[in-house]
């Protein structure tokens, strides 16, 4: 059973991977005996703490900056790591953006600045790394979706928009990839205790509303989605395609 949970030899790329969901991400990849590619776009280029704890589990790190919503800086970083990692197996979109404000007030430029953080890069991502994977049969990429993939919040329509895309999207590249040996797949975290939600938790009516919600009794934590991912990025998950893991303490449920 421990063998088909191993990624022992795989190299795994994670965008997002500086902290909260990213880094627990990265971390958990690398437990399981990935290699990994790192990219923020305020990563260190070394001496990063993600990059410290994943070199303590005996993996390998390579630490990249990129701003993802600039689409010339990220085709330079494709380019870039293509040449530097020619296989890449994993692959884990999960930088994200959140910007609040009504919709009836939501500037252009939030409404871009997410869009282009949130879906077009992901999009962009998958295409041009998935691309190899189609090349080799294999490959297993995930994204990281959002209880507003499901519904559609306050104050965030770009965000919203934004998430509720990548269900669709996750289900488009499944389509059309799973005959071909590649697992696309999404988890959608529900309340977690990150950078994203400290407005919510910080309001003391919004946060009580949220939290009498989640059956399971708390905020979630990075450190929830260990199991969730290597469970998509490993052999334990051949036959899953187009699915969204919600990670939530149970709020879709209720």
């Amino acid at each position: 059973m421990t063998t088909l949970f191993s990624l022992t030899g795989k190299v795994a790329l994670v965008t997002g991977c500086k902290r909260g969901i990213g880094k627990a991400m990265a971390l958990a990849l690398a437990e399981a005996g990935a290699d990994i590619i790192g990219v923020s776009a305020s990563l260190e280029r070394s001496g990063s703490q993600v990059e410290e704890e994943v070199q303590a589990l005996g993996r390998q790190f390579r630490a990249y900056q990129c701003d993802v919503s600039n689409r010339q800086a990220l085709m330079a970083f494709i380019d870039q790591v293509r040449q530097d990692v020619p296989v890449i197996d994993i692959l884990v979109n999960n930088a994200g953006t959140i910007l609040r404000k009504p919709a009836a007030e939501h500037p252009d430029e939030y409404w871009d600045t997410v869009l282009e953080t949130n879906l077009s890069a992901p999009f962009i991502l998958t295409r041009e790394i998935g691309r190899d994977m189609l090349t080799r049969g294999s490959g297993k990429v995930i994204f990281t979706a959002s209880l507003l993939t499901f519904q559609g919040g306050i104050n965030v329509p770009g965000y919203a928009a934004s998430k509720g895309a990548i269900g669709s999207l996750v289900k488009a590249f499944a389509n059309e990839w799973a005959g071909s040996g590649v697992n696309v797949n999404a988890i959608a975290p529900g309340y977690i205790d990150t950078d994203n939600t400290e407005a919510l938790r910080n309001d003391p009516v919004r946060s009580q509303a949220i939290l009498s919600r989640i059956p399971a009794g708390r905020w979630g934590t990075p450190d929830d989605f260990k199991g969730a991912t290597i469970y998509l990025a490993s052999a334990a998950s051949d036959y899953v395609h187009g699915t969204i893991l919600t990670v939530d303490g149970g709020w879709m449920g209720r």
